[in-house]
């Protein structure tokens, strides 16, 4: 096949903005994207920059924007692309500054890592417990496929967070926490202080869920379902002071006691005894009350309230919780 591949070039020595080059290429039925890559730079523009390395989906150095989606050029087929969408069209991930062409600066990638502390925390109060000391026996532990992780920042490119607060630790960061988590060879006490810390502004109530990062892993490590495990986490360790940890329990304690959501008082939930707060959201109290948002307080209760809590209060037994 003669494919026309369009990649994003941008080069700023020379280029006031990131520009669309296109390149005509004899293609083979099995080429990967990289494979065009590498034939492109070799044949035709010795100046095309990009990175690659194992060439075996290992490495995660050829993550790159195919198509409007995050994927690695080594393990993409140039044919399935074009069947797909008619076009193969190659650019830098999206959410990290570009240094040349396809190649982004990782620097931040990189330092988001180092900051959950990336190894087995020990306990000094506990001298018992010499966390990373041990061997862990097979089958005494399970990490649900996140040390399956590649580093690659695919996941981060597709962040909707990430590509509005750069702050925000991301999924590849949260998933790799999550992973020393579940290690049982850190003390009780390193995993909590671990968790106060993801805990805060920029931590795990930062990911709105959007399921991005998981539809574009190429190792299947499902980084928003580590952070709801953190989140999961730390509410049973008790850190419920931060608004996303008080708009999970105000939500369930509203459930539980009524039978279904009040929206009049959840932001009070959110928000507790912060007056300067209650004052802000005054004008949306009034409108939902025109709008008929607040439930009648004079209602009688919902049929099935046994059955609602006895739902909820599932979990807790299960897990030994009083």
């Amino acid at each position: 096949m003669r494919l026309t591949f369009f990649l994003r070039r941008f080069n700023p020595e020379t280029d006031a903005a990131a520009r669309t080059q296109d390149y005509r290429l004899d293609v083979g039925r099995g080429a990967t994207v990289l494979d065009a890559l590498i034939r492109i730079k070799d044949e035709q523009d010795g100046g095309l920059a990009f990175r690659y390395s194992c060439r075996s989906a290992i490495c995660g150095s050829c993550a790159m924007d195919i198509n409007g989606s995050e994927k690695l050029a080594c393990r993409t087929s140039v044919r399935k692309e074009w069947e797909r969408h008619g076009a193969v069209t190659v650019g830098p991930l999206r959410n990290l500054p570009v240094i040349k062409d396809l190649v982004v600066d990782m620097s931040s990638f990189w330092g988001k890592v180092r900051e959950i502390t990336p190894w087995l925390a020990s306990d000094p109060r506990d001298r018992s417990h010499a966390a990373g000391q041990r061997l862990l026996p097979p089958g005494t532990y399970q990490f649900h496929n996140v040390e399956a992780c590649i580093m690659c920042g695919a996941c981060v490119a597709a962040c909707t967070v990430h590509e509005v607060s750069k702050a925000f630790l991301g999924p590849a960061a949260l998933a790799k926490a999550d992973r020393f988590l579940e290690d049982p060879r850190e003390p009780d006490g390193s995993k909590r202080h671990r968790l106060a810390v993801l805990e805060q502004a920029h931590g795990i109530w930062d990911c709105t869920r959007c399921n991005f990062c998981v539809e574009v892993c190429p190792k299947d490590v499902k980084p928003m379902e580590a952070i709801i495990r953190l989140r999961r986490a730390a509410l049973e360790a008790g850190l419920t002071s931060t608004g996303g940890a008080r708009h999970i329990t105000g939500f369930t304690e509203l459930v539980r006691r009524h039978g279904r959501l009040n929206e009049a008082l959840m932001p009070l939930k959110i928000i507790g005894a912060n007056l300067r707060r209650l004052f802000s959201v005054a004008p949306l109290g009034l409108a939902m009350l025109r709008k008929g948002k607040v439930p009648n307080p004079l209602a009688p209760a919902i049929s099935g309230m046994a059955r609602i809590r006895a739902i909820l209060d599932g979990p807790r037994r299960r897990r030994g919780a009083p």
